[in-house]
């Protein structure tokens, strides 16, 4: 989905998150780049939504992603307590809308109870592990997360703490400016 070889596109985001002994951490880098330039280090790309409850992360385009995080606090309005249905609510009209089919972006939803991805393609996936990861380094803090998982007193906070520094460390489109949220 993001090809760095375009220097005319804002790139730079790793968002990840762990599910663990009934907790759940969700953590995403600062950094945003410009083709080759970091144009910010300590974007914000993690929100809590809805009541609270509900933490969201993005890759991609900011005000794509800011779009998407307004049409699911609207989802999430219509379908209370609801987090599947409102994003597959979402995920139709993203596939389907001709505005919104257009957006880069990429999400990661939690709340106590599920963990799930969505993206441009209408997918509404939930990983079987608990563990999700998006973005240009959300293979590597993937990786590092499904390793120090089996770890038996890591929290799933810890876990994507010491998982982001990993991917920060060999992907430079992350840095090492976390944002980590939980529930």
């Amino acid at each position: 989905m993001f090809d760095h070889k375009d220097s005319s596109k804002l790139y730079g985001t790793t968002i990840l998150a762990v599910r663990k002994n009934g907790h759940v951490a969700i953590a995403g880098d600062g950094q945003v780049s410009f083709g080759s330039t970091v144009l910010k280090s300590n974007a914000k790309k993690i929100r809590k939504l809805g009541d609270g409850s509900i933490i969201g992360g993005f890759a991609g385009a900011t005000a794509d992603a800011f779009t998407l995080f307004e049409r699911l606090e609207t989802k999430l309005e219509q379908y209370p307590n609801q987090l599947m249905r409102a994003c597959v609510e979402l995920a139709k009209d993203w596939r389907t809308d001709k505005y919104l089919r257009r957006l880069e972006a990429m999400m990661i939803v939690v709340d106590k109870n599920i963990s799930l991805v969505l993206t441009g393609n209408g997918d509404v996936l939930e990983p079987e592990d608990g563990i999700a990861g998006i973005g240009s380094g959300g293979n590597y803090a993937l990786a590092a997360a499904r390793a120090l998982a089996s770890v038996e007193n890591l929290s799933a906070e810890e876990i994507v703490k010491k998982s982001m520094k990993i991917a920060a460390d060999l992907c430079v489109y992350t840095n090492c400016n976390i944002v980590i949220e939980a529930l």
